[in-house]
């Protein structure tokens, strides 16, 4: 008889296993009773829906499937797509949520989920707070200057520290959970008061590395559920744009601590690496682009990506990459096999002065058109008397467009060069990179200054930035 109880449960379990595989979420939403709710998720910066099914006259709809949903928030859409409301999804995948649009948070619902019911509560605590900081906020924008600002600024910072006490004691209490995951994403470093800096007096150098350094304290870079949050991914971008010290040298090192921590979760890794190529690809600032050919070289050229690149994806990378590798800030200009308008012999590394800027420019192009006179104009009244010299290079046009244009706009004392189309074919027949891949140029008309060594100093700023820059330079080399 004991041996039958035991085999009658061990069946039972059987069947309730499968039972729970795949996810199934009842919703009932009120008051839609025709068209389709969709099941989508956040991932990253983006919402994608992932389901649809047609509502019954009861306002409900069942989205299933035969496999689990990875972790992370997750939205039911509205028919017209034009509003959602949020739940979480990690561990239990079965279960029932019912709302009204009346008021989706006060009247959701959800049985057979705890972690949503928590997720709720905490959702009422935060508009309840959210409802109270805002009318305070407002009474101080209606009168700036009343004699209670200080009582009612105290009372802002009161209902602040309540909603970080809320959840700290959340991750204590659950700590495995997704919210706490979230939770920790949300929480700012507490620099420590003045009196515990160096010294015993603040020391805003201390409390920047302070900062820096406990930024990611208590968030786990092999989560994977975090990548379909809200909050992961602003909190990373304002990690490279604000927090870190804009220097090649100083991101490279915290996307290398990054990613190599986020390797043994694919998810994590791949959703990391390619934000931060995103990012950086075609930065923002000169010289970040040494970021990019870091992520290239260490992980894209091993393979480390290989098991989620497409086809497309993968040349757009390596293209792009062998592209920008050759010209990186600091690196030696490659030397350029080209010919004079007379066709003789001008090579860039034949060019002797202390600076040489390279305009790569096509007399048929409109905007070069405008901005090459300014260049020259530039060159004639302060640069040449400074030893600059420009090395020109035709890339497109043809000859006689490209000579009228020099004549016509009296283009004196350039080095101006273009390539023969036998030295272009005879490049391509030995499988050598053009002049327009080891410069990266892909429009014009684009400007790079070199130093007497011919190491890249600048590249692709507008004239005025360029000469900023230059004038700096030739300060500093007096003194």
């Amino acid at each position: 008889m004991k041996k039958t109880i035991l085999l009658f449960a061990f069946f039972t379990a059987v069947s309730w296993g499968w039972a729970q595989e795949g996810y199934q979420i009842k919703v009932t939403l009120k008051p839609f009773t025709q068209g389709y709710l969709y099941l989508g998720h956040h991932f990253g910066s983006k919402q994608y829906i992932i389901d649809s099914v047609a509502l019954n006259v009861a306002s409900e709809v069942v989205f299933s499937g035969k496999e689990k949903l990875q972790g992370g928030v997750y939205m039911v859409i509205f028919p017209a797509k034009n509003g959602w409301f949020e739940m979480l999804v990690d561990k239990a995948q079965h279960f029932a949520v019912t709302a009204d649009t009346s008021d989706i948070i006060g009247n959701t619902k959800f049985t057979g989920s705890p972690d949503n019911d928590l997720f709720q509560e905490y959702q009422k605590t935060a508009q309840q707070k959210g409802k109270a900081i805002y009318a305070l906020q407002s009474q101080l924008k209606e009168k700036p200057g009343r004699p209670d600002s200080a009582k009612i600024k105290a009372e802002i910072i009161k209902l602040n520290d309540e909603m970080t006490q809320y959840r700290e004691q959340y991750i204590r209490a659950h700590p495995d959970n997704l919210l706490a995951a979230i939770f920790r994403v949300l929480q700012e470093p507490k620099v420590p008061e003045a009196s515990k800096h160096p010294g015993g007096k603040y020391d805003s150098t201390f409390a920047y590395q302070y900062y820096k350094q406990h930024y990611w304290d208590g968030v786990s870079f092999t989560d994977e559920r975090l990548v379909r949050t809200p909050v992961f991914e602003p909190k990373l971008q304002r990690y490279f744009n604000n927090v870190l010290i804009q220097q090649p040298d100083t991101l490279i090192k915290a996307a290398d601590k990054m990613l190599d921590a986020s390797e043994p979760n694919k998810e994590m890794f791949k959703f990391l690496l390619s934000t931060l190529t995103e990012k950086y690809i075609n930065p923002t600032y000169m010289g970040q682009d040494a970021v990019f050919v870091n992520l290239f070289e260490r992980y894209y050229a091993p393979g480390k990506a290989d098991y989620w690149l497409n086809e497309k994806y993968r040349k757009a990378v390596f293209d792009r990459a062998y592209s920008v590798m050759a010209n990186l800030i600091g690196e030696k200009a490659a030397d350029m096999n080209m010919v004079d308008t007379l066709g003789k012999s001008r090579t860039l590394y034949s060019i002797n002065a202390p600076y040489t800027v390279i305009c790569f420019w096509d007399p048929t192009c409109g905007h070069c058109q405008k901005e090459v006179p300014k260049l020259d104009s530039l060159f004639q009244n302060k640069w040449k008397a400074q030893g600059v010299q420009i090395y020109g290079v035709m890339t497109d046009g043809g000859k006689a467009a490209w000579m009228n244009f020099i004549h016509e706009h009296r283009l004196k004392g350039w080095n101006h060069v273009y390539q023969l189309p036998e030295v272009k074919d005879a490049e391509y027949a030995a499988g050598k990179p053009g002049y327009k891949q080891l410069f990266d140029v892909y429009q014009t008309p684009i400007l790079y200054l070199l130093d007497r060594n011919k190491n890249i100093i600048a590249k692709k700023l507008n004239y005025e930035q360029l000469d900023d820059l230059l004038q700096m330079k030739i300060k500093n080399a007096k003194m």
